[in-house]
């Protein structure tokens, strides 16, 4: 489905990806992890059109998406869940949700997915008309997702959604994630929680310093005593 080859992505003079090498099957979860500055984020925005390669080239579906647009992208069926939820705080949460879905104009198809993410989120229903800025933390991150399904994407790019929650909201994102993986899209997660993102996942990448430096099966990297120091110990 998507395939990352030799991608080269810099800021100014920081070398911030390095020959990076990653592939996403139809219906994985695949996580990446790896310490902060590590390469995660660019990761993401380099597959969402956000920040450009220098070179390498990324395939989704068969198509060289390395030079499009983000909106381009977006419509070809990749969202994007940036890191800090980046919520329309002075919007409300029916707004926020009609944003998402600014690519379509398929109107009874849009009205479903508004009952199928109100579904998957019950409390953004009762807030529907709430300004989203005076939503707490994790009914935020509930409407970044919400507002990222909106677009009926085939490939959701989720970058941290557990910073800064309490443990039990922790448990209902992963959970969610779960479920929206099993109504068949496909997830590739960003997460410094290493332990609940190699439990989630089916496989996973370790990042560091910009290289990719152990892939395989996320729940055999649960028993790899590099990853275990580094990523899960204390």
């Amino acid at each position: 489905m998507l395939e990352l080859s030799n991608i080269d992505v810099y800021y100014g003079a920081i070398h911030a990806l390095k020959n990076m090498n990653l592939k996403i099957n139809p219906g994985e979860i695949v996580t990446l992890v790896g310490a902060n500055g590590a390469g995660k984020s660019t990761t993401l925005k380099a597959i969402s059109g956000i920040q450009k390669p220098k070179s390498g080239q990324i395939n989704f579906n068969g198509k060289d998406i390395s030079s499009m647009h983000a909106p381009d992208i977006v419509k070809l069926g990749i969202s994007h869940i940036p890191e800090g939820r980046r919520i329309f705080s002075k919007m409300s949460v029916m707004e926020n949700l009609e944003m998402g879905a600014y690519t379509r104009n398929d109107k009874v198809e849009i009205k479903k997915d508004y009952e199928k993410v109100f579904s998957l989120f019950p409390r953004l229903l009762e807030r529907k008309e709430q300004m989203a800025g005076t939503l707490s933390g994790g009914e935020q991150q509930m409407l970044a997702i919400a507002r990222g399904l909106m677009s009926r994407p085939k490939l959701l790019l989720l970058d941290e959604p557990s910073m800064g929650l309490a443990p039990i909201i922790v448990n209902e994102i992963f959970s969610i994630i779960e479920n929206i993986n099993k109504e068949g899209t496909t997830v590739l997660l960003v997460e410094q929680n290493a332990y609940m993102a190699l439990n989630t996942a089916d496989r996973a990448y370790i990042i560091r310093n910009g290289k990719i430096e152990i892939e395989g099966d996320a729940k055999e990297m649960l028993k790899d005593e590099r990853v275990k120091t580094a990523y899960l110990e204390g």
